[in-house]
């Protein structure tokens, strides 16, 4: 058996945590730059605000009933996923987090007497460890855990837990489930099956086995096998390093100097760089890119990007944040409001065993990678930030964040105070 462990409505939930008040009110969390919403309440949801709508077009709503708005606090997000993998850890022998508010837990080997009671307990364990809302499923594959655990969202009388086994009771989700929400199916694939008339998870799981490598290939297939209750799809408990990095960000207020735009995207690559020395890879190519605000349809569009080479590879500092201000000179062109832009880091390659070309000077690679080190022991002492290049300004990448709620848990004067009378 599997379990896939679910945060509900997660960033709004981590707001709730120091917002109790907002219980039973519509609550809705914004991307970067308060763009749109990436995160909602069941009472926001019910006001008709869909995920990803724009701030701009929603505000009518949140003003007439009242809707709480946050803006994005990763940070805060961060942590509280944290504490609540370290709970899902106490249940099962491996645990794979899936994403920022997803884990499956590996049961295989495990003697449950009721495995329906065990998903309840889960969910109550981190609910009571960490005030989060979560959904428990229980099923003889991941995918169908995944599917279990979303009826506990749907029915609340299930008390966050659901263990869905019986080929019958399957049988009947599987009817009623429709097949674009199943885990695995793409939106490619989901406008595929549409043309069959294929509309629910049952539906394609009584296609036959040929069509569906046809179609599908083989993730298709492996999808269809777990529908049937057969483990395809094999259990990650170790993170696989990335095979690119990207760092991107709108800006708040639109850039035209290229002063301003070589800063931001030096702390771009910086966080890249930080990211790729924390995984022990090292790149081989780097790019930068910029463009212009799209939706200002009578201003000047434009997109530009450049690619850098690195041949022996590197994860230095320096190198990487050199490269993207450079790149980002040569992309830039005057005239032009820039709206937003990024570096992504490719062609990844292990930092172990590694070899640098003939005539790559060992001296100076040791000497950068001894700075990198020192630079990564400093920031973890002293946080981020905690050393700069010049480029980089005071470090801040300008975003609009005018709702965000304070670092409670992450930073020495958000903690909240307690007042005894």
């Amino acid at each position: 058996m599997f379990a896939l462990a679910d945060c509900n409505n997660f960033f709004v939930s981590c707001e709730r945590v120091f917002h109790p008040e907002l219980n039973g009110r519509p609550v809705i969390v914004l991307s970067n730059n308060d763009g749109c919403a990436v995160s909602r309440s069941n009472e926001a949801k019910a006001l008709g605000i869909k995920m990803g709508d724009p701030y701009f077009k929603v505000r009518g709503i949140i003003e007439k009933y009242r809707v709480a708005v946050f803006s994005s606090n990763f940070a805060l997000y961060g942590d509280m996923s944290a504490r609540v993998q370290q709970v899902l850890r106490q249940f099962a022998p491996a645990v794979e987090q899936y994403s920022i508010d997803e884990a499956f837990l590996d049961l295989r080997g495990m003697q449950l007497q009721d495995p329906d009671s065990y998903a309840k307990h889960i969910s109550a364990e981190c609910r009571r460890l960490t005030a989060i809302p979560v959904s428990v499923g229980i099923a003889p594959t991941k995918t169908l855990a995944k599917i279990a655990s979303k009826l506990c969202k749907q029915y609340p009388k299930l008390n966050g837990g659901c263990y869905m086994y019986r080929p019958a009771d399957i049988e009947k989700v599987l009817r009623r489930f429709p097949v674009s929400d199943v885990w695995g199916i793409g939106r490619r694939s989901a406008r595929k099956l549409e043309a069959m008339q294929v509309r629910t998870a049952w539906d394609y799981r009584q296609l036959p086995e040929a069509s569906v490598r046809k179609l599908f290939a083989l993730p298709g297939w492996r999808t269809w096998m777990e529908l049937r209750g057969v483990p395809s799809i094999e259990f990650e408990n170790l993170l696989e390093p990335r095979q690119s990095i990207c760092v991107s960000r709108s800006f708040a207020k639109e850039i035209t100097d290229c002063g301003q735009l070589c800063e931001q995207v030096a702390n771009f690559a910086e966080s890249a760089a930080c990211k790729l020395r924390k995984q022990h890879s090292l790149a081989l190519e780097m790019s930068a890119f910029a463009f212009t605000n799209r939706f200002k349809e009578n201003a000047p569009q434009t997109f530009g990007s450049h690619l850098c080479v690195f041949p022996d590879g590197t994860s230095d500092h320096r190198a990487i944040v050199s490269a993207a201000v450079a790149a980002t000179r040569e992309l830039f062109r005057k005239g032009y409001a820039y709206k937003k832009a990024g570096v992504v880091i490719s062609k990844l390659v292990p930092e172990e065993g590694h070899s640098a070309s003939l005539f790559a000077d060992a001296g100076i690679s040791e000497r950068d990678a001894h700075l990198s080190q020192s630079i990564d022991e400093i920031t973890r002492n002293f946080g981020p930030g905690a050393v700069l290049f010049g480029i980089q300004g005071d470090g801040r990448i300008k975003m609009s964040r005018e709702h965000q709620s304070p670092h409670y848990t992450t930073r020495w004067d958000d903690i909240p105070k307690v007042s005894v009378k």
